[in-house]
C-alpha cells in the first residue's frame, strides 16, 4: 500500500464530482484558522493562488473526474500537520460561503490521524 497525506470519503468524491460537473476543474487548499476554522476549501482549480508559501500535499485521483483535484496547504500550517494524515469528509450543514460546496447545504471537513512512522519514512 502506497502512503498518502490525504484520502477523501465515498461522501466526499460524489461531492466532488457534483462540482466538477457544474464548476470545472477543482482544488483544494487547507484553510488555516480564517473565516472557518481550519476546513478545507473547494475552488475552481487555479481561483486560489498558490507559490512558494504553499505545499502540495497530493494530487487526487477522484474515480468520475477527468484530472487530480490538488490539495493545498500553507508552508508555516504544513510544518505543524506534516505529522498528520488527513482524510477529507463531507457533512451536513453550511461552510464558509468561499467554498464551493456552501450553496449546496454541506460542507467539506478534515478529519485527522497521525501518520504511523513507516508512513513518514515512505513519504519523506
Amino acid at each position: 500500500m502506497v502512503a498518502t497525506r490525504v484520502d477523501v470519503t465515498p461522501a466526499a468524491a460524489d461531492m466532488m464530482r457534483q462540482l466538477r460537473g457544474q464548476h470545472g476543474p477543482l482544488m483544494f487548499h487547507q484553510s488555516g484558522g480564517c473565516c472557518d476554522g481550519s476546513s478545507p476549501m473547494c475552488y475552481l482549480e487555479g481561483e486560489f493562488r498558490t507559490g512558494g508559501s504553499d505545499v502540495l500535499l497530493q494530487s487526487l485521483a477522484i474515480e468520475g473526474v477527468p484530472e487530480p483535484i490538488t490539495f493545498w496547504m500553507s508552508a508555516s500550517q504544513f510544518e505543524l500537520w506534516k505529522h498528520t494524515h488527513l482524510t477529507v469528509d463531507v457533512v451536513p450543514g453550511r461552510g464558509s460561503g468561499f467554498s464551493l460546496e456552501a450553496p449546496e447545504g454541506v460542507r467539506f471537513l478534515i478529519r485527522s490521524r497521525l501518520l504511523t512512522s513507516e508512513e513518514l519514512a515512505e513519504l519523506g
